[in-house]
């Protein structure tokens, strides 16, 4: 017996040399470059025990660290790149870059600095997509994924809006809503679903539960949206064991069933309807090669259905989530934006498509929503030869970073976006700051280079004509509350943009009232 132990003891004592000799070697290979020393590794490329752990010094950076440090960690270390080397499970080099003019040369070589697609394996549960491909894959999904309809998704957008208006706040002199969330989800998703895939659905008829469905279709993107995480880690059986793990499995299925019910309409349809639309080039694209292009699978239509369902209406409803607060809580920003609506539209005539290019303030008012609260906090490439990025110190000094063959790099968009050496008062919200001169590459709430946003145009298009046309009818304000009453405006304000992270940066509660305008 007391062989045993001694085996067990000296396999674990190995295993632990084995591991910080590993670890030392990876320090010395990146020249002990300042950064973070772990345990366990950091996000993107964490481990499951790092994902649910908060900052512990030496132990986790914690699944929020992008987000909680913003500039701080560079500011820390001394320079716009910092690296950061674990031990456990696997020892990794990691680098975290915050320098527009590296990040510029990051996203601009696919071949050096790709895509580690592996990490985006949760996003394949029904089936491969833009988001997980690489190569001639990726190619293949660019090719056929092209939802540029702006006109289109403008119009649909604002009669959208207008249905919530008459038909779910019934032209109400005041709206309250306990969190704002829950209205812009719903307007994303009637837009992605419109606009994006032919769904003629009004605010009122995607509540109800069609036959032959347990879920809502909002109700089931929903719960996905959530519970993706959940579904990825554990195994089958065990998503039978709670009522919320039931839920999710049922969400699955049921989006499942939704997303083949439309291809199945639309393949079948007697009569062929023409339409513009991002449902119209996929289904193409799976039903015939395009430009030498092997055609979409069913599995792979429905993978990249989902992914622009989910990426459609999470993004701008969390963005406009923000936006709506931001705005409650600067009313004079929201009177200089109103203000600038009504000198573009006067007469509180209905936004046209050939507005959205004099609405500059809009779109402002949108950036500087984005800048302030990008919706992915940390963008992945792996280094595939050995390389260098040049940075700079914080004191200005230049900086020549060697980056050695199989590091992983993440592209720290909150350091970016709060770096004080591109924007003036970085914690503060002000529009303006968009309407003049600033470094655009250090604005990357899109990720950047080929494998940027596809979506952009659309998620533009949609959130402004939203914020414009609400904006023009409702006074946003802040829901008071009376165990609220007390706070100070920095209190207030943190409560309003408290935040976790999701699929995407997403807001806790927002309670808001919109009241109309006379």
């Amino acid at each position: 017996m007391q062989t045993v132990w001694l085996l067990i003891v000296s396999s674990i004592a190995l295993y632990v040399i084995r591991l910080y000799t590993e670890f030392r070697r990876n320090v010395k290979t990146i020249g002990d470059f300042p950064g973070y020393r772990t345990l366990l590794a950091g996000p993107p490329a964490r481990g499951l025990l790092a994902t649910f752990l908060p900052q512990i010094l030496g132990i986790s950076q914690g699944r929020m660290n992008l987000w909680r440090s913003k500039h701080k960690d560079f500011e820390y270390f001394g320079s716009h790149i910092y690296s950061s080397v674990n031990i456990w499970p696997k020892s990794t080099c990691q680098f975290r870059v915050a320098d527009p003019s590296a990040i510029k040369e990051i996203t601009s070589s696919r071949t050096r600095f790709p895509k580690p697609v592996e990490a985006y394996q949760v996003l394949k549960f029904f089936g491969d997509n833009i988001v997980v491909a690489e190569g001639d894959e990726w190619k293949k999904h660019r090719k056929v994924a092209n939802p540029e309809n702006n006109r289109m998704v403008w119009e649909e957008t604002v009669k959208i809006v207008n249905d919530m208006f008459q038909n779910a706040w019934r032209e109400q002199e005041e709206v309250v809503v306990d969190h704002c969330v829950d209205v812009t989800l719903t307007v994303a998703l009637l837009v992605i679903g419109t606009a994006g895939f032919g769904r003629n659905i009004s605010w009122e008829s995607d509540l109800q539960i069609p036959p032959g469905h347990q879920m809502s279709f909002k109700e089931a993107l929903n719960v996905v949206s959530v519970g993706m995480f959940s579904k990825a880690i554990l195994p089958r059986w065990a998503m039978r064991l709670t009522h919320r793990l039931r839920t999710i499995n049922l969400a699955f299925s049921e989006l499942q069933l939704y997303m083949q019910t439309m291809i199945d309409e639309r393949k079948n349809a007697e009569k062929k309807v023409e339409r513009y639309d991002l449902f119209s080039s996929l289904l193409d694209a799976s039903e015939e090669e395009s430009d030498g292009l092997a055609k979409l699978s069913d599995s792979e239509l429905r993978g990249n259905i989902f992914i622009f369902m989910l990426a459609g209406h999470e993004t701008t409803a969390h963005t406009l989530c923000f936006c709506f607060a931001l705005l409650a809580l600067y009313q004079e920003e929201q009177e200089i934006l109103l203000q600038h609506i009504n000198s573009v539209l006067p007469g509180g005539r209905t936004p046209t498509y050939e507005d959205m290019g004099a609405l500059t303030y809009s779109m402002a008012v949108f950036y500087e929503t984005l800048r302030l609260f990008p919706p992915v906090n940390g963008i992945p490439k792996r280094c595939e030869e050995d390389a260098t990025l040049v940075t700079t110190t914080t004191a200005g000094e230049k900086l020549v970073v060697a980056i050695p063959k199989g590091s992983a790099i993440s592209l720290h968009i909150p350091g970016l976006h709060y770096n004080p050496r591109y924007w003036k008062d970085p914690h503060e919200f002000k529009p303006k700051r968009f309407l003049e001169d600033y470094n655009r590459d250090a604005f990357l709430p899109f990720s950047g280079g080929a494998r940027s946003c596809i979506g952009r145009r659309f998620f533009e298009t949609e959130g402004i004509a939203i914020l414009t046309s609400i904006v023009q009818k409702y006074k946003i304000e802040v829901k008071e509350e009376p165990q609220f009453a007390n706070e100070t405006f920095d209190e207030r304000r943190a409560r309003l943009l408290d935040c976790k992270i999701g699929v995407t940066l997403t807001p806790i509660r927002v309670p808001l009232v919109f009241k109309r305008r006379a």
